[in-house]
């Protein structure tokens, strides 16, 4: 990439904008139930679960509009990269506060960074989108994400990465998503990457199979810290994708609590370090 056209990206740094929503129920319920929860857990008045939050302020975007991922295409809040893949890399969440079911509320989004790099399967641009979210009180939540965008590249046979014996750990889950999961979570977040149902499109990206949404994994990772520890309130989580995660993979959820840190990984069939994750209590 050219220093010019590097400079026409990071010309978006410092891009601002404004959306409003309201944290209805019957999202939270919904996406309960997609993880295999009883919905009616869930009322009015109490505090969204964790990551529940990307369920909302979700943008409108006329199918005209739309790249041929099947994301809106780049060059209005979002830089114009000129790489065709896309992936969300990685995010860091702080809870300075509540978010509640019912209210309303208030996300302002800023473009931070835009870098280039070169990565074991070659250039890679990142943005890095800051997302401050407010209730009528204060900032009640603050959260960086990592955008990842990279040429396409020839098919991969299996997840990459250096495979991991599966160590001792205080609680897991094992879980192999099916079309079903992949489906009501791509519907439930808006999201039209074809990657995650499009198999021949997959293909084309360099996928060997349709893809497990990132953030999917995450919230599953963030699910099992309310599943085994009490359902807490979390003062942080923060996780990072390492290796794409199939469909038809028996993935291993595991959690390692010490005092108020959960350390959280995804590992594939394979063994691989797939999604690393950790979750500060309050």
């Amino acid at each position: 990439m050219s220093a010019l056209d590097l400079d026409l990206l990071q010309s978006w740094e410092g891009r601002e904008e404004t959306n409003e929503d309201v944290i209805t129920l019957p999202q939270v319920q919904m996406l309960a139930s997609t993880l295999d929860q009883d919905p009616e857990e869930y009322l009015d008045g109490a505090i969204l679960p964790p990551l529940y939050h990307w369920l909302y302020f979700l943008q409108p975007t006329k199918f005209s509009d739309l790249a041929p991922d099947g994301h809106a295409k780049k060059g209005a809040f979002m830089p114009p990269v000129p790489f065709s893949s896309r992936m969300f890399a990685g995010a860091r969440i702080d809870y300075l506060g509540d978010l509640r079911i019912g209210e309303r509320v208030q996300r302002t989004s800023t473009i931070q960074a835009v870098r280039y790099t070169e990565g074991r399967s070659g250039p890679l641009v990142f943005v890095t989108v800051v997302h401050k979210i407010s209730n009528e009180n204060s900032v009640a939540l603050v959260e960086e994400q990592d955008i990842a965008y990279r040429p396409k590249t020839t098919i991969r046979e299996s997840a990459s990465g250096p495979k991991t014996t599966m160590p001792d750990t205080d609680f897991r889950r094992e879980i192999c998503p099916n079309e079903s999961l992949l489906f009501q979570f791509s519907a439930l977040t808006f999201n039209s990457h074809r990657i995650h149902y499009d198999l021949p499109y997959a293909r084309s990206e360099g996928y060997p199979a349709l893809v497990v949404h990132g953030p999917l994994t995450a919230i599953l990772l963030a699910d099992l810290v309310t599943r085994k520890c009490n359902r807490p309130e979390l003062s942080h989580f923060s996780f990072r994708a390492r290796s794409p995660l199939y469909l038809g993979d028996q993935i291993n959820l595991t959690g390692q609590r010490v005092e108020s840190t959960v350390e959280l990984t995804a590992f594939s069939a394979k063994g691989v370090a797939s999604l690393n994750a950790k979750a500060v209590l309050r």
